[in-house]
């Protein structure tokens, strides 16, 4: 049984989400820059990378349109390109794209509390997940938050 504490923080974790959300709005097809802060570990970074691609592959399905991504040049920035890559979805980091379906993709990662916040935002669908953070990787340390978009 979980304590009401830990029923708070899990509330104020996902209140938390829901207003990083708002930063990686994708509003009318128009992808925000992406953030995440440069001194989250590579490891760590990777980790967080991996899970969520995961977890985006599940939602919006196999590679079948190119991701529309601006990374911010951190550590995350480049993993998540990698995995992407890595699940069989072509990347275009330069916002010019021949591909027939686009995908917009945007995130933002904070640290909040002594964990990390992750949020990966497309027009369709916006996952996101709190993650325990060390130097030599990361661990979930919440589920994973989707919210669908009509």
């Amino acid at each position: 049984m979980h304590s009401i504490s830990s029923r708070c923080r899990f509330a104020v974790l996902s209140l938390l989400s829901l207003s990083l959300a708002g930063c990686a709005s994708l509003g009318s097809g128009r992808l925000v820059a992406s953030s995440a802060p440069p001194e989250l570990s590579g490891p760590a970074a990777s980790a967080i990378a991996g899970d969520m691609v995961t977890k985006f592959a599940e939602q919006v399905g196999p590679g079948d349109g190119t991701i529309i991504l601006k990374p911010d040049g951190t550590p995350f920035g480049q993993a998540l390109v990698t995995s992407l890559k890595s699940w069989g979805y072509a990347v275009a980091t330069d916002q010019k794209t021949g591909a027939e379906k686009t995908i917009p993709l945007a995130y933002v990662l904070e640290f909040y509390d002594g964990q990390v916040l992750a949020r990966l935002s497309t027009d369709g669908v916006e996952l996101g997940r709190a993650y325990s953070a060390t130097a030599a990787g990361a661990s979930p340390a919440s589920p994973v938050s989707v919210m669908q978009r009509g």
